[in-house]
């Protein structure tokens, strides 16, 4: 405790602020005579919905209800930075909230995520809008009710960014879309530095959790039904590699003690309750033989893997500081087929990097016509201030960027739609996640390889894993029937 008997220890201190925060604002409801409402606005990955989930069950425990409508008590933006245009979007929201707020002067704004990790952003909304209230960033996102709490005393607008992540803060309350699924962080930050990404600078390094708190947060979720869990990571493969980062250098340490990523997999999948591991995002430079190996014996694992290429030339990619060739990862992937002839393969593909040419792109085309990706996540590139490449030279012209994305999309379409049609018959193990948002007599459910099926069913088999022969397939998923 400190001097105002305020525990100092994590989780205890946020406990304790989501004990006074209940407090106040059932005064506050009080007066109003209403419930209280909140609405949390995920921008950007996986990540980032895990961090909501966090902000979401942190406000049922004070006692928000939440809904959809901005024209709520507390509104947070969980933004993203990937792209530049998503800076413009959160003021274009904002401009928004701010009529809002003047009908509901009571209303909170919060801003959270990657985006607040950028000075420059800090600066533009502490002088253009002043009517948000609490400002924070990706490290202590678990600190929202002692944020909430400084802003009701002080009615002031609160910044908070912390530069790393002082502490690992996960045994806070959560609200998950679904019961029986779940994300589990297993690490943060990343040191991959790719001369494109805004991320290494706005997560900070890689800090793995420990295994043993891993573990613990699973038990408790499968002793609550869950029955998938996606473990998450900029880059799962590195995890257990201890760094030290002194005087802002990235030095990796020998620790023998330490576990990888595929063993960390294994001890997961010997929980008895857990009925699937999936995990993401994997970078190629350093998916190991054993990775291979774990997934291809281990019937627990999924057999879908995301591996994000980017690019098909080798010129390309090393100036993109992804640190493997083409040839590298055409080779990673027959070794993938090689153990897991079924697999489901997606990945990302950029296009307009700085300095590619007609030749590169094709070299591109030529890796997604030898993989014949599942799915492939196309983007064209967007200029990140504060990276490598926003200083490049030979910046592509916009029209040259549009007629190379559009043969890529075209490309990957048909070849994905190929692709997938080879489970037609097939019967697969499907987990139902809810009813069809187009058809109220189907349930929608995704398969092991994360294809999604549709068919009848009753809604008790939610949350269930039942086996369904997918017979039709519609592009990118199917109507099937349960057996």
């Amino acid at each position: 405790m400190d001097t105002n008997g305020i525990p100092v220890m994590e989780p205890d201190r946020q406990y304790y602020f989501i004990n006074l925060c209940k407090e106040q604002f059932f005064d506050i409801r009080a007066k109003k005579n209403r419930e209280l409402t909140y609405c949390v606005t995920t921008f950007g990955c996986q990540m980032n919905s895990h961090d909501s989930e966090k902000l979401k069950g942190i406000l049922d425990v004070i006692g928000f209800s939440e809904q959809e409508d901005e024209k709520s008590d507390i509104v947070i933006y969980n933004t993203c930075t990937v792209r530049e245009n998503a800076n413009q979007k959160l003021y274009g929201h904002l401009g928004h909230l701010k009529n809002l707020k003047q009908n509901n002067p009571d209303m909170i704004i919060c801003l959270c995520g990657c985006m607040m990790q950028e000075p420059h952003v800090i600066e533009t909304i502490k002088q253009k809008y002043g009517f948000v209230d609490v400002i924070f960033g990706t490290h202590n996102i678990y600190k929202l009710a002692e944020l909430l709490n400084t802003h009701l005393n002080t009615k002031k607008q609160v910044i908070e960014i912390l530069e790393k992540s002082e502490q690992t803060v996960e045994s806070l309350p959560q609200k998950r879309k679904y019961s029986f699924k779940s994300g589990v962080n297993i690490m943060f930050g990343c040191n991959n530095f790719c001369t494109y990404c805004i991320v290494p600078y706005v997560r900070g390094r890689e800090k793995s959790r420990k295994p043993d708190e891993i573990l613990d947060e699973i038990k408790k979720l499968t002793d609550r039904g869950v029955k998938e869990v996606m473990l998450l990571g900029q880059n799962v493969n590195s995890y257990g590699k201890v760094f030290d980062y002194t005087d802002g250098k990235i030095v990796q340490i020998d620790d023998d003690s330490q576990i990888t990523f595929p063993e960390l997999l294994e001890m997961v999948c010997q929980i008895p309750k857990l009925e699937r591991v999936r995990f993401m995002t994997s970078h190629p430079k350093d998916l190991s033989d054993e990775l291979i190996e774990v997934m291809a014996t281990n019937d627990k694992i999924c057999k879908h893997l995301h591996l994000p290429v980017q690019a098909g030339s080798s010129v390309i990619l090393n100036k993109m500081n992804r640190r493997y060739t083409k040839e590298h990862y055409l080779a990673l992937v027959e070794k993938i087929r090689a153990a897991m002839p079924d697999i489901s393969l997606t990945t990302d593909i950029m296009v307009g990097f700085p300095g590619e040419t007609e030749e590169d792109f094709q070299e591109t085309l030529d890796v997604v016509e030898k993989v014949k990706f599942d799915q492939a996540f196309t983007f064209i590139y967007s200029k990140r201030t504060g990276t490598p490449a926003s200083a490049m030279d030979n910046q592509i012209a916009a029209d040259v960027v549009k007629d190379r994305f559009n043969r890529l999309l075209e490309r990957v379409n048909t070849i994905s739609n190929n692709q997938i049609k080879r489970y037609e018959g097939k019967c697969k193990d499907v987990l139902v996640e809810e009813i069809n948002h187009q058809d109220s007599r189907l349930l929608t459910g995704r398969t092991g390889e994360n294809i999604t099926v549709h068919f009848k069913g009753d809604q008790s088999l939610i949350g269930q894993i039942v086996n369904v022969r997918l017979d039709t397939c519609k592009g990118f998923y199917f109507i099937g029937e349960q057996i």
